[in-house]
């Protein structure tokens, strides 16, 4: 059977050059980066190297900005939690909006706990946030603002530079989680202003286990667990070498293919975009333009999505419903229903997220199996 994979945005297949890179650190030169050793100063050499790459491809300044997680979700918690405890004399209000990842907004739940103030600002029914609307929920007890680069459900790319100097005027640290747009597009902090950026290393064919929080220097963080001094003190614990190595590789070879990568997955996308608004009661969520290259998400009137999946599966394509992290829940999508896309109908909903192996054969396969799927379900649907 042919197998397509059309699940980017859940996880990226490991790049060859990178499996080759952790492999070394695994079974060769395993040491720990804290001892002083020669197997421990190799493991320290290839930490400032993946240190470098990752600076590199994100435009930061000092390697020193660069602090290694275990993924997005960490980074998400450290930035949230780091700056939110350490600013606590200055103010208690945290700005972010109703499309970012779990990660965010349940963060900013359990910060409300802690007795923090959080504003959600709303979307349009593209998924966008409007600076202006941001700036309108600034307070002089605002201390963060935290939006998303693109959206990993429906690929918004929203306009981070213009609310990061909305918070740059105001004296406010503004975060972005660019988890998946890094790889996908250019991501330059310097560009974006931004003072802290979440990135992960599975989502850039890199290793899973494995992330970056960017700090800009002089921005007040404190940690979220305590142990030893690794991090810059922000992130105890023995580093994940291996991981951090295949990072690092994964860094450098978006940095030698992304223009290729960006104009390659466009053309496909856009061919699936056009091919599936040619079938009745087909939307597309998101904008048409102003989207990853890599993102393709409808719903599809009058069937549920978990029906879909499990019969794109039986045709050897795997997709998603939704969001990876919800995707075996029966929930509706929270940036679909943000967006005002009706319960019904996000419960229809198809995310195909394409990478840089798929070929427009694929999206041509995909074309011919989905419309019989969908006539076959909306046969059998009560909804249909």
């Amino acid at each position: 059977m042919r197998r397509i994979y059309l699940d980017h945005s859940a996880t990226a297949p490991v790049h060859p050059r990178v499996a080759t890179a952790v492999t070394r650190y695994m079974l060769t030169d395993y040491g720990n980066a804290s001892s002083v050793h020669s197997f421990g100063r190799e493991a320290r050499r290839a930490l400032d190297l993946a240190r470098e790459q990752v600076a590199e491809l994100i435009g930061a300044e000092d390697v020193r900005e660069i602090i290694f997680t275990s993924g997005g979700t960490e980074s998400d918690n450290l930035a949230l939690k780091g700056v939110a405890r350490a600013s606590r004399r200055r103010g208690d209000h945290i700005i972010t909006s109703a499309v970012e990842h779990h990660a965010v907004l349940h963060t900013c739940k359990a910060l409300e706990k802690e007795g923090f103030r959080v504003t959600i600002v709303g979307v349009d029914s593209e998924g966008r946030v409007d600076p202006e609307e941001v700036r309108e929920a600034v307070t002089d007890d605002t201390i963060l603002i935290s939006i998303m680069l693109a959206n990993n459900e429906i690929g918004t790319i929203q306009p981070v530079r213009k609310i990061a100097d909305i918070a740059r005027k105001m004296d406010v640290v503004m975060h972005t989680d660019a988890v998946q747009a890094a790889g996908q597009i250019p991501v330059n902090v310097v560009d974006l202003d931004v003072d802290l950026m979440s990135l992960s290393g599975h989502k850039m064919y890199g290793p899973k286990g494995v992330g970056v929080l960017y700090v800009r220097r002089k921005t007040r963080i404190g940690p979220t667990e305590h142990g030893g001094h690794h991090e810059r003190n922000l992130r105890a614990g023995t580093e994940n070498v291996a991981g951090i190595v295949g990072l690092g590789e994964a860094c450098a070879v978006t940095l030698e293919e992304l223009s290729h990568r960006e104009a390659h997955l466009s053309r496909l996308r856009d061919r699936l975009i056009e091919g599936l608004l040619k079938m009745d009661g087909v939307q597309l969520n998101g904008p048409r333009r102003e989207r990853l290259p890599n993102n393709v998400n409808v719903n599809v009137n009058g069937i549920e999505g978990e029906a879909m999946l499990l019969n794109l599966d039986a045709q050897g394509i795997a997709a998603s419903s939704g969001s990876a992290c919800t995707s075996g829940t029966l929930e509706a999508s929270h940036v679909l229903m943000a967006c005002g896309v009706e319960a019904e109908q996000a419960h229809g909903s198809l995310r195909m997220t394409l990478g840089r192996d798929n070929s427009q054969e694929d999206m041509d396969y995909v074309l011919e199996v989905l419309p019989g799927i969908v006539k076959k379900l909306r046969a059998m649907s009560p909804l249909a």
